[in-house]
């Protein structure tokens, strides 16, 4: 008999799906497929009281990865909220950010900057170089996992929400305080799965409450955007997007052109050129059809 179950941990090739009454099932799929994610709606066959095995998914409300020319790397789907999780130490990377928050635009996933560690000496510098997100409009929390996290979960009520950042931001640190019974499944999920650690693979779902649910997901130190085309980069940088179509050639790409709007605004002030240089790195990258 098929069932709709929600992926709640994907394990590289290995699953855990539950079903609407709240039971969970170990799941695997039919050959080589593997083109699921966290937070997927599927629809199972059940064989027994613990084992599954995955039909195909439901329509997704939104789908979050990364790619390069060679493959694609699902995070988490049907999400309404990313929580970009940085912190003043170990240094985060703008790089990483600036391309969390392209793939989130694409995905029309809403973003959160967390700046956590808030306690630590050097987070009012890692707030002064988060400022010029907050002024393209992007809001941003800071707090302590340590100390108080009812700022963020305040705003995970009523969403679907997923934790992106890289590895030493503190996102275990921040689930484990938002659900103290997180530990704890995580080890029973590592050893349902015959695994007796996380891998870079791994991505969970937790229940917050009834209307809101929070998935952990890997560590990230790159954020390849090969599923975006160069022509529409723009569109999804805030800080760009308004100067769309006041180039004097229609197919400016922002270099050495004549007339260029957005060279302009650098030179003028209006933007940093560290803003400039990214969106010519993203060029370079997806017309070479190579990852960061």
């Amino acid at each position: 008999m098929t069932e709709i179950a929600r992926i709640v941990t994907s394990h590289g090739k290995a699953y855990i799906v539950e079903l609407a009454d709240g039971s969970r099932r170990q799941a695997s799929t039919r050959g080589k497929k593997t083109d699921y994610a966290c937070g997927d709606r599927v629809r199972i066959q059940l064989l027994n009281a613990e084992q599954a095995v995955i039909e195909g998914f439901e329509p997704r409300r939104s789908l979050l990865y990364r790619s390069d020319a060679w493959r694609s790397k699902l995070i988490a789907a049907n999400v309404s909220q990313i929580v970009l999780v940085v912190a003043p130490v170990p240094s985060f990377s703008d790089e990483l950010i600036g391309r969390c928050l392209i793939a989130a635009e694409a995905a029309d996933i809403t973003p959160l900057i967390c700046l956590n560690k808030a306690d630590l000496p050097q987070a009012a510098a890692a707030a002064e170089r988060l400022h010029y997100y907050t002024g393209l409009g992007y809001p941003m929390l800071m707090l302590s996992a340590l100390d108080d996290v009812s700022p963020l979960r305040a705003r995970l009520q009523g969403q679907v929400s997923v934790l992106v950042g890289q590895s030493g931001m503190g996102k275990s640190t921040l689930t484990n305080a938002l659900i103290p019974e997180a530990r704890a499944r995580i080890n029973d999920i590592s050893l349902a799965l015959d695994s007796g650690k996380h891998t870079t693979t791994n991505a969970t779902l937790y229940h917050l409450d009834a209307d809101s649910d929070l998935i952990d997901s890997p560590g990230l130190q790159s954020f390849g955007l090969a599923h975006v085309t160069a022509e529409t980069l723009p569109r999804l940088m805030p800080d760009f997007s308004p100067l769309i179509g006041q180039c004097r050639f229609h197919n400016c790409r922002h270099r050495q052109e004549p007339g260029c709007a957005m060279q302009a605004a650098v030179a003028s002030g209006q933007l940093p050129a560290e803003r400039l240089q990214l969106l010519h790195r993203l060029q370079d990258e997806l017309s070479a059809g190579q990852s960061y």
